[in-house]
């Protein structure tokens, strides 16, 4: 098969003969929507470029020369006679952010009056138009000749649609791709409101009560929306992750991935594919993953992260590194493939993403590294029930755990560390986390206020590290309580873990005292009884007690054959 991997330019793809999923019905859906402005949300790299460009040479009678009609033999939509007579009828802006990614306001203000210049030499026939005044032809040279003022950039997309307006009496399709990927990177890079103001400024002008647009189709990944990006829209509505309309145009769906793995003669891996690349939620739809679906094809079938490999994360690196005890909490369950429910609030407030768990799942969804299984409202609120989609995911956050563990402890030795606990060295154990403790403590919470991040991080290390050879439990019901953490060996001959943290604040208080007494809590609430329904005869009791970067640790090893009679032996590190 010739795979169009890299390519989203649709007359590029037709005209090279390259073979992609025919999603020509996406059009039908756009003409039938007659909401005046429609912004489609999705993951990166999940057809919205592509699909723009179909839409853009489905409406516009030639592109750069070349005349569209053609570009559509074969496919679905020419099998519908009436959406048919609106191919090549309109004059059409497009354009597309998706490259706007510039360390500084500087560079990206000029990269975006270039591109905006582009698309103007686009329509320089409008130059010579009896239609234009010679005022709208000052400005129209204006933007093409040089790099404009922020008012008048600002204008420039409502500008332009007037001009066609003028030219042809008709009113323009105004296509907009990828808008909100210059607010990412100004985010990062801390020109976050200077952009917000450019952007606002653009899709204001050339959206909010625009009488020259017939429509417009927005794409990008999430909806930002405290900044008033779409404040005073008229007519808007915004399809989400969470939202079905369009929702089997972004992805590939299971028929589809089907008859792909057919075409290739790679039937026999479609379970570990499903598995690896299947899983994003739209409301109803399932759908896989198509830039990982591609590379896997064209790698005969080799099951790796493609997808997550296209970005360097640190944004969502920093997220997870930052995010209170509660969210690391959940997010823990969420790597014992659990599914957790939670508030999700889509108005994307990039500042509260740190703070508001329904701002960080919320981003989590849009930027396609949760999913939604289940939505409900109540009382004014969406609850959703939140899951990790695949196993492509999976391994992406399993990887930057370990980038946290590695920071300033080296990973080798964290790996040595655990390994002293599996083995029952709770000495060594002892020794290898006061380091650990006072080494990484202040990466999870810098103010050292909160040490229950470090506890819960430390959670999310053992997962890392342990999920091949143990299943870890986190806050689960055994005997008359709930632990802290249960680590479970798969094979049953090796050691069961228990570990019950206590945190200690009063400075006089004593640590020893305290992991005593969490030991005695799990004796007292026969925590051990999951353990002994696995079979597992041999196990250890640790308790824990921090305060600030001090810990103790006290612990109960129980012999390989218990019996009510056994003698449990203390041993305080």
């Amino acid at each position: 098969m010739k795979l169009p991997i890299g390519y989203d330019n649709f007359a590029e793809i037709i005209n090279s003969n390259l073979d992609f999923i025919d999603k020509s019905l996406f059009i039908k859906e756009v003409l039938d929507n007659h909401i005046k402005v429609s912004v489609i949300t999705r993951p990166r790299r999940f057809g919205k470029t592509f699909n723009l460009s179909m839409l853009h040479h489905f409406l516009a009678w030639e592109i750069k020369g070349q005349s569209t009609r053609s570009l559509f033999n074969g496919l679905k939509i020419t099998e519908l006679e009436e959406y048919m007579q609106h191919q090549g009828q309109y004059p059409v802006v497009a354009i597309t952010f998706k490259d706007i990614k510039n360390l500084d306001f500087e560079t990206a203000y000029q990269k975006i009056c270039d591109l905006i210049g582009d698309v103007y030499n686009e329509h320089n026939y409008l130059l010579s138009s009896p239609h234009l005044s010679t005022r709208d032809k000052t400005y129209f040279q204006k933007v093409l000749d040089s790099n404009p003022p922020q008012a008048t950039l600002e204008e420039s997309l409502k500008k332009l649609t007037e001009y066609l307006f003028k030219h042809y009496g008709k009113q323009p399709w105004l296509l907009i791709d990828e808008y909100d990927s210059p607010i990412h990177a100004a985010f990062f890079h801390g020109y976050y409101d200077r952009m917000v103001a450019l952007i606002r400024g653009l899709l204001g002008s050339a959206l909010k009560g625009n009488e020259f647009v017939k429509r417009a189709v927005v794409t990008g990944i999430m909806r930002v929306s405290k900044e008033s990006l779409f404040s005073g829209v008229n007519n808007v509505i915004i399809y989400s992750m969470l939202n079905s309309k369009y929702g089997e145009y972004f992805g590939f769906t299971e028929s589809e991935v089907s008859n792909l793995l057919e075409k290739s003669g790679l039937t026999h891996l479609t379970d570990k594919i499903r598995q690896w690349y299947n899983g994003y939620q739209i409301k109803n739809i399932t759908l896989y993953n198509p830039w990982s679906i591609l590379n896997c094809l064209d790698n005969q079938g080799e099951l790796k992260p493609y997808w997550v490999n296209t970005s360097d994360n640190v944004l969502l690196k920093q997220l997870l590194a930052r995010c209170n005890a509660q969210m690391k909490m959940e997010l823990e369950s969420l790597l014992l493939n659990e599914t957790i429910s939670a508030p999700v609030d889509e108005n994307i407030v990039f500042g509260e993403l740190e703070k508001n768990s329904g701002s960080l799942w919320s981003f989590l969804i849009a930027t396609g590294y949760l999913k939604a299984i289940h939505i409900q409202w109540k009382e004014a609120e969406q609850q959703c029930e939140l899951a990790i989609p695949n196993q492509e995911i999976f391994a992406l956050y399993r990887k930057l755990i370990k980038d946290w563990l590695g920071t300033s402890f080296g990973y080798e030795q964290y790996l040595t560390f655990i390994l002293s606990l599996t083995q029952g060295l709770i000495n060594d154990f002892a020794q290898y986390l006061q380091k650990y403790l006072l080494e990484t403590a202040s990466y999870f919470d810098s103010s050292g206020t909160e040490p229950e991040k470090f506890y819960h991080g430390f959670v999310l290390g053992l997962m890392v590290t342990l999920s091949e050879s143990h299943e870890i439990q986190s806050n689960r019901e055994s005997g008359f309580g709930r632990y802290d953490v249960m680590l479970i060996p798969k094979d049953p001959e090796q050691l069961g873990i228990i570990l019950e943290f206590k945190t200690v604040r009063e400075p006089d208080a004593d640590l020893k005292q305290a992991a005593i007494k969490a030991v005695e809590q799990i004796t007292q609430r026969r925590y051990e009884i999951t353990l002994k329904q696995k079979g597992i005869h041999r196990m250890v009791k640790v308790g824990l007690a921090f305060r600030g970067k001090e810990v103790e640790v006290y612990s109960v090893l129980l012999p390989e054959v218990m019996t009510d009679e056994s003698v449990e032996t203390g041993v305080a590190c």
